[in-house]
């Protein structure tokens, strides 16, 4: 906050407040906000009916509960004060933004992301080993899937993302975020929503799934794979694809080392597709920040130059979709160090086939 010359930071609902506080707040009507002052003592201001789900920690901020006549946006007001520079975080529903902007007028404001984003990026020894805890535990479902113990032939898309969701739960996530299943050419679209496609022999099943699970001090840290299985006999382009795929998505993670930039490791996965015939069909980024969120800082793209350090933790994950055909994309969760890259993802990343 001094570096940016921030007086004061206002987190409401997102990630931000529970990595700051271990509480997550309620996307609800009655404002929640944490006010963080650059000097003096932080405050979370909550609504009294949800004061009892805090986990108070009063070395860190106290607690004010506003009741249901109180006007919670003049108590923001006066505890913002005089300050001029005020960062609000992203997720701050518009209606408190600009009740906010007319309650204190004439300050500066900024967002919250280039204050906590940084900090957030780079993952501690307890972040580093809840991400592989929930790597681990997307692995087992992953293996059973490629086991065939997940049916697939037959049954709908739906349902086999329905059985790996609850099989995310079972082994330890308190949460499913996603559970993409996409069967055939309905795989072509990278973020295809699982629907009453049957599956049939001869299709390849890309499965991108993901939770969270509980981590230190009570907040949830989150798991994402993608692995694709074939029923039966696959395309032959497809296994071609594959096996440039896999040397791919292998040569970006081994590139992922403590300084290199972002979009060098996006290179890596992007010139050996190309260099096979398959670039044009590579349409998305190879990878995203992940903790918390699903999708956080840093980003793996073109045009990210920022250098990977220490802890950072970031999926790797090229894709091929032909339209109308087939699409295949292979994800491990990579976490930067200084022995190299550490990948937490570790179920079998061949194409295979069952039945």
């Amino acid at each position: 906050m001094r570096q940016l010359d921030v007086d004061v930071a206002l987190l409401s609902v997102g990630p931000e407040l529970p990595y700051l506080t271990g509480y997550e707040a309620m996307p609800l009507e009655r404002l929640t906000m944490l006010v963080l002052p650059v000097d003096g003592e932080p405050t979370l201001l909550v609504p009294q009916l949800e004061a009892p789900r805090v986990v108070e920690r009063p070395d860190v901020f106290s607690v004010r509960a506003w009741g249901e006549t109180d006007d919670p946006i003049a108590l923001v007001a006066d505890l913002v004060g005089s300050a001029q520079t005020l960062a609000i975080s992203d997720r701050t529903w518009a209606r408190f933004v600009i009740d906010l902007q007319h309650a204190v007028p004439g300050r500066t404001w900024r967002r919250t992301d280039r204050v906590v984003g940084p900090v957030r990026a780079i993952k501690d020894a307890a972040e580093i080993d809840a991400l592989r805890a929930a790597g681990a535990a997307a692995d087992r479902v992953a293996r059973q899937l490629q086991s065939g113990d997940i049916a697939l032939l037959g049954r709908t898309e739906a349902e086999v993302s329905a059985d790996i969701g609850r099989r995310l739960i079972d082994e330890g996530h308190h949460k499913v975020n996603f559970a993409i299943v996409a069967a055939g050419p309905n795989a072509s679209s990278p973020h295809h929503e699982p629907g009453a496609h049957v599956i049939e022999a001869g299709e390849a099943v890309l499965c991108d799934f993901g939770g969270t699970m509980h981590g230190p001090g009570g907040v949830g840290y989150c798991s994402d794979m993608t692995r694709v299985v074939g029923v039966g006999s696959v395309p032959a382009d497809l296994e071609r694809a594959y096996a440039s795929l896999l040397a791919a998505q292998q040569a970006a993670v081994a590139s992922a080392t403590v300084g290199a930039t972002c979009e060098s490791v996006d290179a890596a996965a992007r010139d050996a597709l190309t260099d096979d015939g398959w670039g044009e069909w590579f349409i998305h980024r190879t990878g995203h920040g992940i903790g918390i969120e699903e999708h956080e800082d840093p980003y793996i793209v073109v045009g990210n130059d920022e250098v990977l350090a220490p802890g950072h933790a970031f999926s790797v994950e090229p894709g091929v979709y032909v339209p109308g055909r087939w699409g295949i994309r292979l994800e491990d969760i990579v976490i930067a160090s200084n022995d190299g890259p550490v990948a937490c993802n570790q179920a079998d990343h061949d194409l295979v086939v069952i039945g």
